[in-house]
């Protein structure tokens, strides 16, 4: 990406190995959600990656090991796991398709920037902090509402906490996303096209 100063050309770092781990979670994940409906596990595992997603990226950070796989990977491996999610939930008929559907389509939007963004020699943007946070509140939204359709004590709590970051997550979602054409439409013209 033209400009964007990165520390290392590696692959195999140990932020990047975090990141594939992460993403080799997926399947995993999916199978405990719609095998065996081992809700716990999935919630674990979910967890486990919030967790790694935020470790990665610090560690890339304060160790310079910030590589352009590292910067690209990373958003990759959290809308895999927002979609996994997503389609997991929905099957088990624990979230509407609307919201699925809602979410994908912003996805989608932003896809469509890349073979703009391509024209001036970028492969994608920079993460922005809110899109950062959107995901945040989406990736600890679905576990708490997965956890919140079961029948226990503590269930209505984690419903209602999970859906007040379903909406709100939602929201900062598609701001983000308004935030990122917007940067795409500014780097467009003070860019000249590559050939």
């Amino acid at each position: 990406m033209p400009g964007t100063a990165y520390d290392t050309d590696r692959v195999l770092t140990v932020p990047n190995v975090l990141s594939f781990v992460r993403l080799a979670g997926v399947p995993l994940f999916l199978w405990l959600l719609l095998g065996p409906h081992a809700d716990g596990w999935a919630v674990v595992v979910l967890a486990v990656s919030g967790a790694t997603d935020f470790f990665d990226g610090y560690l890339a950070r304060s160790s310079h090991q910030v590589s352009r796989i590292g910067q690209m990977l990373d958003p990759v491996v959290d809308r895999t796991y927002i979609a996994a999610t997503l389609l997991g939930l929905a099957l088990r008929e624990v979230i509407p398709w609307w919201l699925v559907a809602v979410l994908v389509l912003r996805d989608l939007c932003m896809a469509l920037l890349v073979p703009l963004l391509r024209t001036r020699g970028y492969t994608s943007l920079p993460v922005h902090f809110l899109g950062k946070v959107a995901t945040f509140f989406l990736l600890y939204a679905f576990p708490s509402v997965l956890l919140g359709d079961a029948s226990w004590p503590g269930a209505l709590v984690f419903k209602v906490v999970g859906w007040a970051f379903v909406f709100w997550g939602t929201a900062l979602y598609w701001w983000a996303g308004f935030l990122y054409v917007r940067q795409a439409v500014s780097l467009v013209r003070s860019t000249k096209r590559v050939r």
